[in-house]
């Protein structure tokens, strides 16, 4: 994720309320005083079903933004595509749209990873509030800590579905490649599978159970940092949104807009290590510095911005889903007795 299920919607009086005096300005703050639903305030079952579905229909609508990214941060220099849009054509013209989805169904298994997210987020937040009333501290903390978990089940899935993502392209840099017999099976479900376990069995074969865990570092550099950036820019956006936008302005909008430009100020932060992150992964790599050294050696800075566009791209409908959608499952979610108290 990459940020994953790390944003929560401010309510109550958060960046977006203004203080109001008048009596009509205080019976609209009061109407907009919306109670943060809490861990304990939820349905878990229809919290975790709604979940799955909506962060499968998310996942499916980016990955191919994330397979190009992938492509563009291993490749050396511009050798293959020049940009985004460039490997999006290459690769829907040479692979058909079947290409945009390699790796598909092995990264599907990362939603255990997001309802590990979910869930520790909520707990660990739970506990934070224990020692702060501070709404950006305990998300913070708790961001952290569910990046944490997520990356410890994710990265394992990214290794193979990322050497699925190399396949396929002309001289492509994976390290492993699918045997010709499997890529020349009839049936799709063998083709997926065939070629998983075999990505899997040479991964084992060469480097062992530690193998699928190459990059691990690389990837909590990447990611728990890019949840912690996020936080400070987003309340930087909203509330300077909400300064310039007309008092009638709803705030879900405000936070609609303000999600994805923290994403991409977030994304564009980290993506260095993001770009170390994939080559580490892909190539074999076992050092996360030395990797960064060669890359800035060999491409200079520039290369550092490798999948920028296309990471921009993937995380803007994310952070916008995750905004919108989040909070909005989590009313969906709310335990039934407890529907008639909460006022939206």
């Amino acid at each position: 994720m990459s940020f994953s299920w790390s944003i929560r919607c401010c309510g109550g009086r958060g960046p977006f309320n203004k203080e109001l005096w008048t009596p009509a300005g205080r019976m609209e703050e009061k109407k907009r005083n919306i109670r943060i639903i809490e861990w304990e305030d939820l349905d878990k079952k229809k919290f975790y079903s709604l979940g799955v579905f909506m962060t499968m229909t998310t996942r499916a609508t980016v990955y191919p933004f994330t397979l190009i990214r992938t492509r563009l941060q291993v490749q050396k220099g511009k050798s293959l595509y020049t940009g985004t849009f460039d490997a999006f054509y290459k690769i829907l013209k040479a692979e058909g749209p079947r290409g945009l989805y390699r790796g598909f169904m092995v990264n599907t298994f990362t939603l255990i990873s997001g309802q590990a997210y979910i869930t520790t987020y909520e707990l660990v937040r739970k506990y934070v509030s224990q020692y702060s009333s501070n709404n950006t501290v305990k998300s913070l903390w708790a961001g952290g800590a569910a990046s944490l978990v997520a990356q410890t089940i994710t990265v394992p899935i990214d290794m193979v579905s990322q050497q699925l993502m190399m396949q396929g392209q002309v001289g492509h840099l994976s390290r492993f490649k699918v045997k010709p017999k499997i890529m020349m099976a009839t049936s799709k479900s063998k083709v997926t599978f065939g070629q998983t376990r075999d990505i899997v069995v040479q991964i084992c074969a060469a480097d062992g159970f530690r193998g699928f865990y190459r990059g691990y570092v690389a990837s909590l550099l990447t990611y728990i940092p890019n949840s912690a950036v996020w936080w400070p820019f987003y309340h930087f956006y909203a509330e300077n949104l909400s300064k310039l936008a007309p008092s009638d302005c709803p705030h879900l909008l405000l936070q609609a807009i303000a999600g994805p430009m923290a994403a991409a100020t977030a994304s564009t932060i980290t993506n260095p290590m993001d770009v170390v992150r994939a080559r580490v992964q892909v190539e074999g790599r076992s050092s996360v510095i030395a990797t960064f050294k060669q890359l800035l050696a060999e491409e200079g800075p520039w290369g550092m911005t490798k999948g920028l566009s296309a990471r921009i791209i993937s995380s803007t409908p994310t952070a916008v889903v995750i905004v919108v959608g989040y909070e909005t499952l989590k009313r969906l979610s709310l335990r039934p007795e407890l529907v008639n108290s909460r006022h939206w």
